[in-house]
């Protein structure tokens, strides 16, 4: 846990402590020395020029140069958040800020400051996010083509589909939001990823989000971005939060067509005008054990997700409502009994055929898939059902 430490450009007078104020605009800072202060003075002059009081917070992330001093100078307060990363830089703003609403901003002179007014107006008007869109007016050298025609919106168009937030530009660095919601936002991610996860807590929350353009402009100095490395953060993060498109849809979809193969195959039917051998049953049961093993894993990230983040999902929450443990016991022994049987009639078969050559390969498969299947249903439930122990000591 890191210790802030801030930096007051003046000292208040008198012992009475000073009314809390409307707008505390945060900047994250690391190495930017060149635009700090232009950025600062800017943030000020917006404040000034809509007659609100704010303050301005720049958070010092372990610079290097003097960029603190500098915006110390400007007028800011600093707050020094050692552990570097655009997700720990906000978390230490957010905790130091005072003002009611809290608009965010980058360092590098890319964000008009001017824009906070309007920021600030739609939340005045209800809203408890409020995004800037970035993407029909970026200046001519102010995002590489990858990120503007391909990054961007691929990452943007994913987290919609997975999420439905219905925003233009996830990723845009300027935005506004309540202070008031940052409880039930709990964000708590370091990176990048950050921007990703405030967009996605605020759907899920349901929060009220409104978007408006903003031009975007080149940035002053050596650009802190890899491409890469912060691009996968974000769609790790996206893939991660959503188990259902990760693990419960790819599981059915693999076990529901292994499950078709090996009925089909291990009942000796013919498909497409012909008659498939042990190979193809042997695909259809290691498709039917893995899709069996993810759906497992999925409602087990459900429940974590639910248990220990406070995630919500509907479809989830229905059936945990319906559904206990024994149901689970009592699918998972069906088919290790059924196993079972299968693999008793094979062990018949030897002992009658005199305990010779074992022939019975396409039964074999179908009773060693069936009874894999039932373990992994058997000790998966006892897994959801230590996972709710959680939901259980909470009710208590």
């Amino acid at each position: 846990m890191s210790t802030v430490e801030q930096t007051t450009p003046a000292a208040r007078n008198g012992t009475e402590p000073a009314p809390s104020p409307l707008v505390s605009v945060v900047i994250p800072c690391l190495n930017e020395e060149e635009n700090i202060e232009r950025c600062v003075r800017a943030a000020v002059q917006a404040l000034e020029r809509m007659e609100a009081d704010g303050e301005v917070l720049v958070v010092d992330n372990a610079s290097e140069d003097r960029s603190a001093e500098i915006a110390a100078a400007a007028g800011a307060t600093v707050v020094s958040e050692p552990r570097r990363g655009y997700g720990s830089a906000y978390l230490a703003g957010f905790a130091a800020a005072k003002g009611a609403y809290i608009v965010m901003a980058d360092a590098d002179l890319t964000y008009d400051f001017d824009e906070i007014p309007r920021f600030v107006a739609d939340l005045d008007a209800g809203a408890e996010l409020v995004m800037g869109d970035r993407m029909d007016k970026i200046h001519p050298g102010a995002m590489p083509w990858l990120h503007q025609y391909v990054g961007n919106p691929i990452l943007t168009g994913l987290l919609n589909v997975l999420f439905k937030t219905g925003v233009n530009d996830a990723h845009c660095g300027m935005r506004a939001l309540r202070k008031d919601v940052l409880p039930r936002l709990d964000l708590r991610t370091t990176g990048m990823e950050f921007a990703s996860e405030m967009v996605i807590r605020a759907s899920k929350e349901k929060l009220r989000i409104t978007e408006f353009p903003i031009e975007y402009h080149p940035r002053g100095g050596e650009s802190k971005l890899s491409s890469f490395r912060d691009g996968w953060r974000h769609l790790r993060f996206l893939l991660v939060h959503s188990p259902t498109h990760l693990f419960i849809m790819p599981g059915a979809a693999m076990a529901a067509i292994g499950t078709l193969i090996v009925a089909l195959v291990g009942g000796g039917l013919d498909i497409f005008g012909r008659t498939w051998g042990v190979h193809a049953l042997i695909g259809g049961a290691l498709l039917m054990i893995v899709g069996t093993q993810v759906l497992a894993l999925g409602l087990c990230a459900h429940a974590y997700g639910t248990y220990f983040m406070g995630e919500r999902d509907r479809w989830f929450d229905r059936a945990r409502s319906r559904f206990r443990l024994e149901h689970g016991l009592m699918l998972g022994g069906a088919f290790i009994l059924v196993g079972v049987v299968m693999g008793a009639v094979i062990l018949a078969t030897w002992i009658s055929h005199g305990f010779g050559s074992l022939a019975d390969e396409h039964l074999a498969v179908v009773a060693a898939s069936v009874l894999i299947v039932g373990i992994q249903i058997f000790f998966s439930s006892f897994l959801l059902s230590i996972l709710g122990l959680r939901r259980s000591a909470g009710a208590r």
